[in-house]
């Protein structure tokens, strides 16, 4: 790829509150599935680095957890690390659903207003409200703060996304890029891996228990007749869902283990991996520090 003379390169702060599609956003932004999907909230954890480079620009996308009221240090950890971003963000993106605004978004855009950074407000899932609607609903918007652009569309079949990307790139600092042209995120292999079978855990239970786990990679390896042998664990906080997690003769781990193959298959461009799940209990966990920072949700 030939890098243009005045090439420019940044951050990007994606902030919101939960399921707004902030991931969707992203993986669509870099063409690649780099963060889990669900229609549930609160799906993504720690701050994910999307890198995107063309001839023009290198953008560097943070991928944040949803901005909520925490309920315990995991919640606490999520919030913590997604503002940290807006620090390090030439440009955060405020990404909101086609409604008037809530209470939390008044206050996160009066946070964003400290910051000093310059602030898009992205108005996401547009596919799902009439064309006359989104021009009052813009005009509310501009009454949080004054936002350096507006932008609707929707990262879910790509409308109006390339607007997004030309009016990021126009405002990025002149710079050297941050990361190798081939480079995607700087998450390593295991972290993809883990989280791909949080996806699956998200997709198929219910109620409590896809907050409550977390998995951990124990081992991966390459096997010499081909393909890969990685061995996981499933951790949640209590017996009982542990019981629900694996579920009669071993039928619900196997569907999770099932798709979360397929996709790690997928992710690692070869057939033949073997996955191996195990479950098991550390009660409190998201209220353990200790626990969290085995999880690696905090640094140690």
């Amino acid at each position: 790829m030939a890098l243009q003379e005045n090439f420019k390169a940044g951050f990007v702060s994606v902030a919101g509150m939960p399921n707004v599609g902030k991931s969707t956003l992203v993986n669509h932004l870099i063409g690649s599935k780099l963060a889990i999907v669900s229609p549930k909230p609160q799906t993504t954890r720690s701050v994910i680095k999307g890198i995107l480079t063309t001839d023009q620009a290198q953008i560097v996308f943070l991928d944040t957890a949803g901005i909520h009221s925490p309920k315990d240090k995991l919640g606490d950890f999520m919030v913590a690390a997604a503002k940290m971003t807006f620090a390090e963000a030439d440009i955060i993106y405020m990404l909101v659903e086609c409604q008037k605004p809530r209470h939390a978004e008044v206050e996160l855009a009066r946070e964003l207003k400290k910051t000093g950074k310059q602030v898009f407000l992205v108005i996401n899932k547009i596919d799902r409200i009439a064309k006359d609607l989104l021009l009052p609903l813009i005009d509310t918007y501009r009454g949080l703060m004054e936002f350096a652009e507006i932008v609707p569309v929707s990262a879910l079949n790509g409308e109006n996304m390339d607007r997004l990307l030309d009016v990021t790139i126009s405002r990025l600092p002149v710079a050297a890029a941050f990361y190798p042209e081939d480079i995607i995120s700087d998450h390593i292999q295991r972290d993809f891996i883990a989280e791909f079978i949080r996806e699956k855990i998200f997709y198929y239970t219910q109620e409590e228990i896809p907050y409550s786990t977390a998995v951990v990679i124990e081992d991966m390896k390459e096997r010499e007749e081909g393909g890969a042998f990685i061995r996981a664990t499933i951790y949640v906080e209590k017996d009982s869902q542990k019981g629900i997690l694996i579920g009669s003769g071993g039928s619900m781990i196997k569907k999770i283990g099932r798709d979360a193959r397929l996709e790690i298959q997928q992710f690692m461009g070869y057939g033949g991996v073997y996955l191996d799940l195990q479950v098991k209990v550390e009660k409190h966990w998201r209220e353990n520090i200790k626990a969290l920072k085995k999880f690696g949700y905090i640094q140690r």
